[in-house]
């Protein structure tokens, strides 16, 4: 009888491996750039405090500190008001849950959204607010939880830095992720919210969890392993290579383990 001599499993996972490498480094060089945080897109700091010198300018054109503000769970957005591209499905996505959610705006929580781009204007603001505010049913009670702010561009940085958000101007536009950061009454970082659309389940868990200071890891990281942020089209896109890298490992981890602890044929 000939003996058929199976591959080593060693050399299948160690080749399973560097192919995953090789894919995955790929992928992120090509959307973040060779440095380890990514140029845009969200780093997580959940469980840290917004700093207390954070200026803003609220829609009665009053400088007021962010962290004065947070008296109740708190839900910062930023944003810019001329953005062309995914900032309106954003503020859409959170006019949307607000007028769903069995939870009551400037009661159970507030949304304050911030414009990262220090030469906007507060008719710009409310002129922005007004229209969110037209697609909901809840207008009263959403107007009074939901403020529109500017800022200057120094502390701008210092909030953004604060919650990892990684925005890029180009030309007079900017590129940017899609996310919102839900903050405890204490100023605490607490969760992270991703993408353009938000379940009223989840959103509501980051309000009752925010409130009593409990954090939590973003719910929805299986889609962001599978989406990236693309900054060319301003979307997210499905990252083929990240998901074919993982089956590859995968299917070769099912195959070791057979190998290892298959029953062995009597002579």
């Amino acid at each position: 009888m000939i003996n058929i001599k199976h591959p080593k499993p060693t050399l299948l996972i160690a080749f399973a491996l560097l192919l995953f490498t090789k894919v995955t480094l790929a992928q992120n060089i090509s959307f973040e750039g060779t440095n380890s945080d990514p140029e845009i897109g969200v780093i997580e700091h959940l469980d840290e405090y917004l700093p207390k010198d954070i200026y803003l300018l609220n829609e009665d054109s009053q400088r007021v500190v962010l962290t004065d503000l947070i008296d109740k769970p708190t839900v910062l957005n930023f944003v810019y008001y001329r953005c062309p591209g995914i900032c309106s499905p954003l503020m859409e996505g959170l006019a949307e849950v607000m007028d769903k959610s069995d939870l009551t705006a400037g009661k159970d929580y507030q949304v304050l959204t911030i414009s990262f781009d220090p030469s906007e204007t507060l008719e710009l603001a409310k002129r922005k607010k007004t229209n969110y505010l037209n697609l909901v049913n809840k207008k009263e009670e959403i107007a009074k939880g939901w403020q529109f702010f500017l800022s200057d561009s120094a502390s701008i940085a210092k909030a953004t830095n604060a919650v990892g958000f990684k925005y890029k101007r180009q030309g007079n536009d900017f590129l940017h992720a899609a996310s919102v950061m839900v903050i405890s009454p204490d100023g605490k970082i607490t969760r992270y919210l991703n993408g353009l659309y938000f379940l009223p389940f989840e959103f509501k868990m980051a309000i009752i969890e925010a409130n009593k200071g409990q954090s939590g890891p973003t719910i929805n990281k299986v889609l962001q392993f599978c989406y990236s942020f693309d900054p060319v089209g301003q979307t997210y896109v499905l990252n083929v290579t990240k998901i074919t890298g993982t089956l590859i490992l995968f299917i070769a981890l099912i195959l070791f383990l057979y190998l290892i602890f298959k029953p062995k044929k009597k002579k």
